[in-house]
């Protein structure tokens, strides 16, 4: 996953086969993808995370051989062409498909969305915890050095049903299910974290803490400050919109930023 203190940049590759978005080839969306991860390693980033964000509306656990087909073929270009650690997520609740794609490719790591415990998400109920399941998967597989980085309470959700529970409760049993690093985010997309859970998260854990949302330039040096990692979407894209391609001068000035505060 890389060094400590270090910048994942995002590349949300276009709406893939099969989804109501889905305009451009697979050729078209391989290629694209390779430049934004060129760019991002051009510009100081230590990893690169590729997500099918543009798949809306998501359907939870339910993924077509066509998706991780899809993702593996970008998954594969981007390791070809960056010489940097390779993340994966695949929405929503594909972890298994993410695992596998990383493993094909040559990934380090995934994001997982509901390693623990249920939620209520805008795709609907998620109602088990994968934990068990893809640990048993990732061994059954030979895929032990791939990590599998996890959200404790999924933007664009409720948790009303773990409302009783304190965060730090979260992170110890994340880390006893066998999470190799934890996220903490804002509510959605683009948000920033929470200072009070950011806080209570970096206390309980004992695994590399990620920030997984709303980080920018003027941000980055704070949150490393506490933080392991920070994976940066909306602010490195043209405009500081997630559904843009990179901004190589947005991308730059972050990771300006990020080395002027340590």
């Amino acid at each position: 996953m890389g060094r400590e203190r270090a910048l994942i940049g995002m590349v949300h590759i276009g709406a893939l086969p099969g989804t109501p978005r889905h305009t451009l080839k697979v050729d078209q969306l391989v290629a694209q993808a390779a430049i934004e991860a060129r760019q991002l390693e051009d510009a100081g980033f230590d990893a690169i995370m590729i997500e099918n964000m543009h798949d809306v509306p998501y359907m939870h656990g339910h993924h077509g051989p066509e998706i991780t087909a899809a993702m593996t073929r970008v998954a594969s270009e981007v390791r070809a062409v960056v010489d940097l650690p390779l993340g994966v997520q695949i929405l929503s609740g594909g972890q298994a498909e993410a695992l596998a794609t990383a493993q094909a490719a040559g990934g380090s790591f995934i994001r997982c969305e509901n390693f623990v415990y249920a939620h209520v998400a805008d795709e609907g109920l998620l109602s088990e915890a994968c934990a068990g399941e893809l640990l048993r998967y990732r061994r059954s597989i030979g895929a032990e050095q791939i990590a599998i980085c996890c959200d404790l309470k999924k933007k664009h959700a409720s948790h009303a049903i773990t409302a009783d529970m304190a965060l730090g409760e979260m992170v110890h049993a994340a880390e006893f299910f066998g999470a190799d690093a934890v996220i903490v985010t804002g509510g959605f997309t683009g948000q920033p974290v929470d200072e009070h859970e950011f806080r209570e998260v970096c206390d309980a854990a004992t695994v590399p803490v990620i920030v997984g949302s709303g980080v920018n330039a003027s941000s980055v040096g704070p949150l490393l400050s506490h933080a392991d990692c920070v994976i940066v979407g909306s602010s490195i894209k043209y405009d500081g919109t997630w559904r843009n391609p990179v901004d190589p001068g947005r991308a730059a000035a972050l990771v300006k930023a990020a080395k002027n505060a340590q």
